[in-house]
């Protein structure tokens, strides 16, 4: 990496705290800095108090007051820019229950899919 080039902020959403701390490793040794959310209303204080935010990575199911595809939802309302990029082990979703441009991923997942995917939705 070249010194003084900035790199992708991820914030990662799940609530399994073994699952978020094992995505924050793959990510954080992909080359991007990671923030850690335990639900979506975690996640949106987070979101409302930092403009560095380049993709949202977030489990769907999740307790709380909203879930994954809400938070994304939200995310794509009030800050559009900002990717998604959703992950489950127990539902599929359609191409249509995530923004333009999110993507989604089954658990489990490997870390080439997860690098590979969040390099793609970053360099978009």
């Amino acid at each position: 990496m070249i010194s003084g080039t900035k790199r992708a902020v991820i914030l990662i959403v799940e609530d399994d705290v073994l699952i978020r701390m094992d995505a924050a490793q793959m990510i954080a040794g992909g080359e991007f800095d990671v923030i850690e959310a335990a639900n979506a209303d975690e996640a949106i204080d987070i979101l409302e108090t930092r403009s560095d935010i380049a993709v949202v990575f977030t489990d769907i199911q999740m307790p709380g007051s909203m879930d994954g595809l809400k938070l994304a939802a939200a995310v794509r309302d009030r800050w559009p820019p900002i990717k998604i990029v959703a992950t489950s082990g127990h539902v599929t979703i359609g191409h249509d229950d995530l923004p333009d441009g999110g993507r989604f991923l089954r658990k489990p997942y490997s870390p080439a899919e997860i690098l590979n995917t969040l390099r793609e939705v970053v360099a978009q």
